[in-house]
């Protein structure tokens, strides 16, 4: 094989190599990237259902028990609010609902202890809630 054939040679073999090494750099960087962004969804959205089924104790207890300790307006608000901080991480439609179920909230919290229709909105709206963080969770790549 002559010189400049070897040359030749070299130079492609080295043009494909670095070609491989950047789209293989590339494919990592973005395959890292992803499974990143889907652990903080899942990190998010077992905290939101943490929140969301210590928010529905925070009714059964003000409703059912009247135990307003347990079932404070105040700490409503709070799991509220942090549920529909967290939404945004996860997912469109889980922004929706959370932010649903913090404007329902919002407007019946005050009667929570005295209306069975009351609560079981809520209720239902914790369930949308949850429902749309299930199907966030299993559109995960």
């Amino acid at each position: 094989m002559e010189q400049s054939q070897k040359l030749k040679l070299f130079y492609i073999t080295s043009i494909f190599s670095m070609v491989f090494a950047v789209l293989g750099f590339s494919y990592n960087a973005w395959r890292m990237e992803l499974s990143e962004d889907n652990n903080n969804i899942r990190t998010a959205a077992f905290e939101v259902l943490l929140q969301l089924s210590e928010l529905e104790q925070v009714i059964y207890a003000a409703h059912y028990d009247k135990n307003f300790q347990e079932g404070s307006p105040r700490k409503g608000w709070v799991k509220v609010g942090l549920i529909e901080d967290l939404s945004i991480l996860i997912g469109p439609q889980v922004k929706v609902n959370a932010t649903e179920l913090k404007r329902l909230w919002g407007e019946n919290w005050q009667a929570v202890p005295e209306s069975e229709q009351i609560s079981q909105l809520l209720v239902s709206q914790i369930d949308e809630v949850r429902l749309s963080l299930r199907q966030a969770l299993q559109d995960l790549e």
